[in-house]
C-alpha cells in the first residue's frame, strides 16, 4: 500500500475515492468477510459505537464482529458519502436479524477519519437504542 491509497479486495481505493471505501467497508461486514475488513483498517483503529467503550486497536475491533455483535446477518443501504479526503461522512439505513432472532431496522451515519490510506477512526450514530 503507498501513501494515500490502499489495495482492498483487489480494489484500489484513493481518498477521492470515499464512496468506495465505505461501500466496500460495508460490503464486508454484511458479507461477515473478517480478514477483508481488517484490510480498511489502521492498526491503530478505534471505534466508537453507542452501547459500548470505544473499541481502540484492529483486534479489538475485529473482536467485537467477532464475539460481541448482536447482529447475525444483515444490509447497510448508504444514501450519501461526503469527504474533505481525511475525513468521511456517510449516512443510510440498515436491515438485518440479531442472534436472538430479533428483525432489526434502523437509520445510521457513520463519520471516519483516514490516516495512510486506511480507517482510523469510525463514529456510529443511530436513529434509536444501540444495537
Amino acid at each position: 500500500m503507498s501513501q494515500g491509497v490502499a489495495v482492498l479486495n483487489n480494489q484500489t481505493f484513493r481518498p477521492e475515492d470515499s464512496e468506495g471505501l465505505v461501500k466496500g467497508l460495508f460490503g464486508c461486514i454484511d458479507g461477515r468477510d473478517w480478514a477483508g475488513l481488517s484490510e480498511f483498517l489502521h492498526d491503530e483503529a478505534i471505534y466508537e459505537r453507542p452501547g459500548y467503550e470505544p473499541f481502540v486497536g484492529k483486534s479489538a475491533i475485529l473482536d467485537f464482529y467477532l464475539t460481541k455483535r448482536i447482529i447475525s446477518l444483515g444490509q447497510h443501504r448508504v444514501e450519501r458519502v461526503l469527504s474533505d479526503g481525511a475525513n468521511i461522512a456517510c449516512w443510510g439505513s440498515f436491515s438485518g436479524v440479531a442472534k436472538n432472532g430479533r428483525n432489526l431496522s434502523m437509520r445510521f451515519a457513520d463519520i471516519y477519519r483516514i490516516r495512510e490510506g486506511r480507517i482510523d477512526l469510525r463514529r456510529t450514530f443511530f436513529d434509536s437504542p444501540a444495537i
